[in-house]
């Protein structure tokens, strides 16, 4: 979509920025945060930061381990679970224990 049918042409991409994170925290927005999430290793790369690019990954799967690690309620944990094993299926990890990598090495950390 382009800034001038939308009207925000003359808005600093800085303004544009808060008032979308704005509105999304108003609106309890997650998908909208998960988005920003995906898209800014991505927009780090297409302005020429790899090296941030690369940290940008980093930050965010350690970010969402800390979050999930931090989770100590089971009862949210066992109304994950569905969404636990349907990633692990889609991604063709078979069921196995230990952290065994498959042919039966161990993963290592």
């Amino acid at each position: 979509m382009d800034d001038h049918v939308t009207g925000f042409e003359q808005t600093s991409t800085e303004d544009l920025r808060e008032r979308a994170v704005e509105l999304a925290r108003q609106r309890w927005d997650v998908r909208f945060f998960w988005r920003l999430l995906g898209l800014i290793p991505a927009a780090e790369a297409v302005a020429g930061n790899m090296d941030a690019s690369e940290a940008s990954v980093a930050q965010a799967s350690g970010f969402l381990y800390e979050a999930l690690s931090s989770e100590n309620d089971p009862e949210v944990q066992e109304a994950l679970r569905p969404v636990y094993i349907q990633y692990l299926e889609e991604h063709g990890t078979a069921a196995r224990s230990g952290g065994e990598e498959p042919g039966g090495n161990r993963a290592q950390d």
